[in-house]
């Protein structure tokens, strides 16, 4: 293999390590935002209950 090919396959995997990581903060992202609309949907619950 040359040095022109080791580069590109180089460049080719720190591209995809990089997607990769961005896939898993977007997914993270997904999840906290779901925790927060339950735990919104919880309070509203608590309190429509004490105000029975």
């Amino acid at each position: 293999m040359t040095a022109r090919h080791m580069t590109k396959i180089s460049i080719v995997f720190a591209a995809l390590l990089a997607l990769s990581a961005c896939g898993n903060t977007i997914r993270g992202m997904g999840q906290d935002t779901a925790n927060a609309v339950d735990a919104t949907q919880d309070a509203g619950n608590s309190v429509a209950n004490a105000a029975e």
